[in-house]
């Protein structure tokens, strides 16, 4: 897994936007900037849905006010999944990012496997990136949210 004062691993991920399929290499995507990058086990789902994605959108101002240049929702779903959610939960201010087959999610190492649910997913975590670094990362251990929500890490910035 991943760990604070490490470089974020190069690859691509995929974002649906105005019509238009964008893929983002992360080397670009967090270079320069302050990030802070949550991800999700899945789209529509009940947590995902109804705190954690939503705690994000409230607070979005408040993380720009602290300097955040970008927030990005992460999870193994295609781009036009997550466009939707996107679109569902009004997350204009939010980057829904889509790690289609989940080889971004397994460089990082917090992948897991669902079985039935879903298959292989991301586990639920929250990371501030610095200029392609992470600086901070927060991994819920299973059936629980506290670590990674809008604002535990609104507090760490």
């Amino acid at each position: 897994m991943i760990q604070p004062n490490t470089l974020m691993p190069v690859g691509e991920l995929k974002e649906l936007k105005e019509g238009e399929m964008i893929t983002h290499n992360t080397a670009e995507l967090f270079a320069t900037k302050k990030v802070v990058l949550f991800a999700v086990p899945g789209a529509f789902t009940p947590t995902c849905s109804e705190t954690h994605l939503p705690g994000y959108v409230v607070l979005a101002d408040e993380f720009k006010a602290k300097g955040v240049d970008a927030i990005i929702c992460l999870s193994v779903n295609d781009a036009f999944v997550m466009n939707a959610w996107g679109k569902s939960q009004n997350a204009e201010n939010i980057m829904m990012l889509a790690d289609g087959d989940g080889s971004y999610t397994k460089a990082l190492g917090l992948n897991m496997d669902t079985a039935g649910f879903g298959g292989e997913r991301s586990q639920r975590y929250a990371m501030i990136i610095d200029n392609g670094t992470v600086t901070h990362l927060y991994v819920e251990p299973p059936k629980m949210f506290e670590v990674s929500k809008a604002e535990a890490i609104l507090k760490q910035l």
